[in-house]
């Protein structure tokens, strides 16, 4: 069997734009099509999704009944262990906390999993609408759905979807608008930047005037490394300095969750066609973990009335994390908290800042997407999709060989890096 022949059912492959042979093997690059952001069915991105689907399905399967806290899937990176139900009942305030501070009556909360956040806001709301990918989890809150709350299965790039629509009017009324859109621990299951900036466009596009988009409970990217050689450090104490290095520098490339600077969430909202703010709070949990440590949330704040650039006045900034940094004037989120509104420095997300009053903190999308000039692309954003190409396309290559010309000997399979924008 020749190359060509091998080379033709390759490029006869769906997923499949261009297969050419190179020494080593046969490098493919995928089609725009299967890394879509609002994908067809059976495409690459799609799977990619249902992934993360089965896996929460996978998790809530055995949840306790709706109305009832579930931590169930939140695991230590470092020991493996769940994490202590205190803390993650300090993560879950910690949420609240903010969601409360931006005043919202109507929300919606794409990726609401076990109903945490609704159960803890509904008393505080006219209306909610949540929607999840995983179908366990939407089964699972029906019981506690109400004529002003809706729970309907949809991914987060699927807001403009007819039954997300629909449940918006039934529980808001024809003409409403929610006035929160809220996507809490969400974006580490997306799988490129294309994909993040559909979903932030929609909800920045749906949004009442001046209400508010909160991304919660992100990883932060400025951070991979140092979480990575926390991770390998804390698997093997007595491992020299460089074989950490080795091993994180691996970790990293192999990451499977999107992480975001918040600069780079500043970029997209100056595409949102409306004037928006940006405040990026850190996590203030009295525990360290990897929760508080290397995530963070961000508010876009919509239609505000006068927003400073960074800095200003108001703020202090420029303070040392006690958990990243080893410096001796150096505190941490938890203790600063009595002081004010407490942020991450815009750039270094090894420092802090506070601002009192809360506003103080808020900034305009221009002044904080201009701060990532000159700062290296792959400390803005980390997407897993590339990861997942590289590892699921030649498993699928191989078996679509396999079965186009059984006996032929297989070449090694590559892949060109995916563009991380496909729209």
């Amino acid at each position: 069997m020749t190359d060509e022949a091998i080379l033709d059912v390759l490029r006869d492959h769906p997923w499949v734009a261009t297969a050419r042979r190179e020494p080593q093997g046969v490098l493919v690059r995928p089609r725009p099509e299967a890394l879509a952001v609002r994908p067809r069915p059976g495409a690459l991105l799609r799977e990619f999704l249902e992934h993360w689907g089965d896996v929460y399905d996978w998790v809530y399967e055995d949840s306790p009944k709706p109305g009832e806290p579930d931590f169930s899937g939140w695991r230590a990176s470092d020991t493996g262990r769940p994490l202590p139900e205190e803390h993650m009942a300090d993560w879950l305030r910690c949420t609240v906390d903010l969601v409360l501070s931006c005043r919202p009556s109507r929300v919606l909360e794409l990726g609401c999993g076990s109903g945490l956040l609704l159960h803890a806001l509904r008393e505080h709301l006219t209306a909610y609408v949540g929607t999840d990918v995983s179908a366990a989890a939407v089964e699972r809150l029906g019981p506690v759905t109400t004529s002003r709350i809706a729970v309907v299965r949809a991914a987060a790039h699927e807001v403009r979807s007819e039954q997300v629509t629909r449940a918006l009017a039934d529980t808001m009324g024809p003409q409403a608008r929610p006035d929160c859109v809220l996507l809490n621990s969400v974006t580490q299951c997306f799988p490129h930047l294309g994909y993040l900036r559909a979903v932030l466009l929609d909800a920045l596009a749906l949004v009442a005037p001046g209400g508010t988009v909160i991304v919660g409970d992100i990883r932060h990217a400025g951070l991979l490394g140092h979480y990575c050689r926390w991770v390998e450090r804390a698997k093997d104490p007595e491992a020299d300095g460089a074989e950490i290095e080795r091993r994180a520098a691996r970790r990293a490339v192999q990451e499977e969750e999107m992480l975001l600077d918040p600069r780079t969430i500043a970029r997209i909202a100056l595409e949102a066609g409306r004037p928006v703010a940006v405040s990026a709070h850190a996590r203030t949990m009295a525990d360290d973990t990897e929760l508080t440590r290397y995530r963070y949330d961000l508010v876009l704040h919509t239609d505000p009335e006068q927003t400073p650039d960074w800095p200003g006045s108001g703020l202090r900034d420029g303070i040392p994390n006690a958990l990243l940094n080893d410096s001796p004037d150096a505190t941490t989120p938890h203790a600063l908290r009595i002081e004010g509104s407490v942020l991450l420095d815009l750039a270094d997300p090894a420092r802090l800042a506070v601002a009192r009053p809360a506003s103080a903190g808020r900034f305009t999308a221009e002044s904080v997407a201009a701060l990532a000039q000159g700062v290296d692309p792959g400390l803005l954003v980390h997407e897993p999709m590339t990861a997942f190409v590289a590892r699921r396309l030649p498993e699928v290559l191989y078996d679509h060989l396999r079965a186009a010309l059984p006996g032929t000997p297989l070449p090694g399979i590559g892949v060109e890096e995916a563009p991380g924008d496909a729209c």
